[in-house]
């Protein structure tokens, strides 16, 4: 990185929409440079339901843009990520006193036609007392309603817009924490520190997409600007992870006698997700974790609808992320707007700053475009233009973008190796699996046999090619082996695993 050059953009934030808008800037010509003081996805991106949604529950809340916005970008990013994305079929029980049945056809009607369906199936009823759906409910629970929305690997989806925005010549810098930023005429000064130092760089216009720490950006490079008046309202979501509830490959949405609704989503082969809460916060959002009440109240969720009782001993793992939404002034948490608000803060005769406050991982290529189109008035000719919607991702061309076609084939080229481990390579990979296996041609060729058919080469590839610097990077967000370990090995053993990778590190 040339110390004199002046970047067009520079993004703070390598969550989602961070790396979202780097991608998408670099794709229109721009000099881009991104920040992020941890790893890729180690906040909010990595802490999400898991889904690429419409947002059923929105509807109730009259947010009939976003929901539409969403149910298009469904099909959109999963030709963008064949690998990473894919639908899955929901089961909605019905609960008599909640919402009744003539609400929730409704609902699934504008759910099914707000946008036109390609890819995925519509909703319809089903009975439960019949359908194998029915098998893991409590017998009370007689009739219900299906519908579809799609799985998305949440902290991949970022690493693969961070790929995309460094194969264009963005400049992505993880472990890197903004110290300072002064404002110019014509362009921000911004110093950063690493483990090497502190270093300066400079950009026409900064974009902060700090997620939960983004009007502490606002306040350290603006401190009198609008952008940074605290519109930020913080919401803590908790999620659950127990052993796989037996016959609950489908996943269902519970609906509480509160009105809010709980997901309970099929994991890793395994595993099953409960999640999530909505619960104001306050304190720092790197040290967010579940609370008992949270806990206790999903537990007692999942409890009404499914025959086994689970307990507290049955938690493998509890996660939790701070959602940055824009602040609508909403007394219910439930009830805050999940659509995104860009603020743009362009004093005359200064260079410009673009906030990002809220959004979800669903919106992001959408949010991409809207804050390039924002900012295009004060970038160089040209780079308004819109681009990502017919473009994949790094991985995402593979087999007419269909996965088993494409896994078959893989299975073919390498039948020495574990099916289950190549299926698990190939979803993390997609169309750039053959790059990690390189000259390989069995197991032995692939170095140190780590964990859950993780290898030595495997972990080589994401230190070099996925920025990934610690065991948790490699363990919890390039893959999930993390939680694979907790479940199966000691604790002695778990620790001998993260110094395994960290040496390779």
């Amino acid at each position: 990185m040339n110390e004199n050059s002046i970047f067009d953009v520079f993004v703070v934030g390598g969550g989602i929409n961070g790396t979202g808008i780097a991608a998408d800037a670099v794709g229109r010509g721009l000099t881009v440079a991104m920040a992020e003081m941890s790893d890729l996805a180690s906040g909010t991106s990595s802490a999400s339901s898991k889904l690429i949604h419409g947002g059923l529950r929105y509807l109730e809340h009259n947010e009939f843009r976003l929901v539409r916005e969403a149910l298009a970008e469904r099909e959109v990013l999963m030709r963008k990520a064949p690998h990473l994305i894919w639908p899955l079929r929901f089961v909605l029980p019905h609960v008599p006193g909640v919402r009744p049945k003539w609400m929730v056809r409704a609902g699934l009607f504008l759910y099914d036609h707000l946008y036109r369906r390609q890819m995925i199936p519509g909703s319809g009823s089903i009975d439960l007392a019949t359908d194998k759906a029915g098998s893991p409910l409590k017998s009370e629970f007689k009739q219900g309603f299906t519908y579809w929305d799609c799985w998305v690997d949440d902290a991949r989806l970022v690493v693969l817009n961070a790929k995309a925005a460094r194969n264009g010549g963005a400049h992505i810098m993880t472990r890197t924490r903004v110290v300072s930023c002064a404002r110019a005429v014509d362009q921000w000064r911004i110093e950063l520190e690493d483990a090497a130092g502190r270093r300066e760089v400079r950009a026409r216009v900064l974009v902060n997409a700090a997620g939960p720490w983004v009007d502490g950006i606002d306040h350290l490079a603006a401190p009198s600007a609008q952008a940074g008046n605290g519109h930020v309202r913080l919401i803590k979501g908790s999620h659950l992870v127990v052993p796989r509830i037996a016959g609950a490959d489908d996943a269902y949405l519970m609906q509480s006698s509160d009105k809010r609704v709980v997901f309970v989503l099929p994991f890793e082969e395994r595993f099953t997700i409960i999640g999530t809460t909505d619960v104001a916060y306050s304190g720092n959002p790197a040290e967010v974790s579940a609370s008992a009440d949270e806990e206790a109240y999903l537990l007692r969720l999942a409890g009404q609808f499914f025959r086994i009782s689970l307990r507290h001993e049955d938690v493998i793992w509890r996660y939790s992320g701070v959602r940055p939404l824009y602040d609508d002034a909403s007394a219910d948490p439930s009830a805050i707007t999940r659509d995104y608000h860009l603020s743009l803060d362009a004093p005359a005769g200064a260079a410009p700053m673009l906030s990002i406050y809220g959004g979800k991982v669903t919106t992001y290529r959408r949010l991409a475009e809207e804050a390039l189109g924002r900012l295009a008035p004060y970038l160089k000719a040209g780079s308004g233009r819109s681009w990502t919607a017919s473009v994949a991702l790094p991985g995402g061309n593979i087999a007419n973008g269909a996965f088993e076609p494409f896994l078959a084939e893989m299975l073919q080229r390498y039948p020495a190796f574990d099916p289950l481990h190549l299926r698990r390579l190939a979803r993390r990979h997609g169309g750039l699996t053959t790059d990690v296996l390189g000259d390989a041609r069995g197991p032995a060729d692939m170095g140190d046999a780590l964990f859950g058919g993780l290898t030595g080469r495997e972990v080589a590839y994401m230190k070099t090619q996925e920025w990934a610097t610690h065991p948790d990077d490699v363990l919890w967000r390039r893959t999930k082996l993390g939680l694979h370990a907790k479940a199966t090995l000691s604790a002695a053993d778990q620790s001998k695993l993260e110094d395994r990778v960290a040496a390779l590190l």
